[in-house]
């Protein structure tokens, strides 16, 4: 298990501002290389935790994810990105929190209950892994598991574009159009003691890939794919 918290080294007004600041600086780089455009940002919770679940396609789909919301969104990391003092609080600044690469997978999902009870949205990729293609892959469930433990909303995002400015396997990142599609989100409502209804669970996860569908190829469509 890694000695790291969930937690940020700091919840004071310096480390907020410090995250809206770099995030807006990626923000600015990523307009005017990826000319990357946002649709539905109306389907996002005002407040509370909620779990963003974007398709995967590219390594930039992380930082796209971070400009969804102009609140503090929280990412799951190797653990070993954080062994570089310097890199690691990087990370930390920009929401990530470390998971020890080969620890089971139900200590992430519980370390991914914890950042809800910090009140912020959650960014979890549902298909896991980078994916190829114009179809989304078969969905692990970690996203309605931890929706369940609280009760929290999953929204579904597309990202089209991303796969030509950087695909699984490169290394060299190309100008190219981007758009990021925000679904409805799915409503879940929490099981009131603790566990987790594995039916309601397997059902979400449906649901979650039948929207995450619709929103991909919105957002493929709009990015001129």
């Amino acid at each position: 298990m890694t000695k790291y918290s969930t937690k940020f080294s700091g919840q004071n007004t310096v480390h907020k501002l410090a995250y809206v600041i770099v995030r807006d600086i990626l923000a600015l780089l990523c307009k005017v290389w990826f000319r990357y455009s946002i649709s539905g940002r109306e389907h996002l919770p005002a407040q509370g935790p909620y779990i963003i679940a974007p398709v995967h396609r590219s390594n930039i789909d992380t930082p796209l994810s971070a400009f969804l919301t102009r609140r503090r969104v929280r990412f799951m990391g190797k653990d070993s990105l954080w062994k570089n003092a310097v890199v690691g609080r990087m990370f930390t600044l920009l929401g990530g929190f470390p998971v020890s690469r080969g620890t089971a997978d139900v200590e992430a999902l519980k370390r991914c209950v914890k950042v809800l009870d910090q009140g912020e949205p959650l960014v979890m990729f549902p298909e896991g892994t980078r994916q190829f293609g114009p179809t989304v892959h078969q969905l692990f469930d970690g996203p309605a598991y931890v929706a369940l433990k609280r009760g929290v909303p999953i929204v579904p995002v597309g990202i089209g574009g991303s796969e030509r400015v950087m695909r699984k396997g490169s290394k060299v990142i190309r100008p190219s159009k981007c758009h990021l599609t925000i679904g409805a989100p799915i409503s879940v409502q929490h099981g009131g003691d603790g566990r987790v209804d594995r039916e309601r669970m397997r059902e979400i996860t449906a649901e979650l890939a039948a929207r995450l569908q619709v929103v991909f190829d919105d957002a493929r469509f709009r990015a001129g794919e």
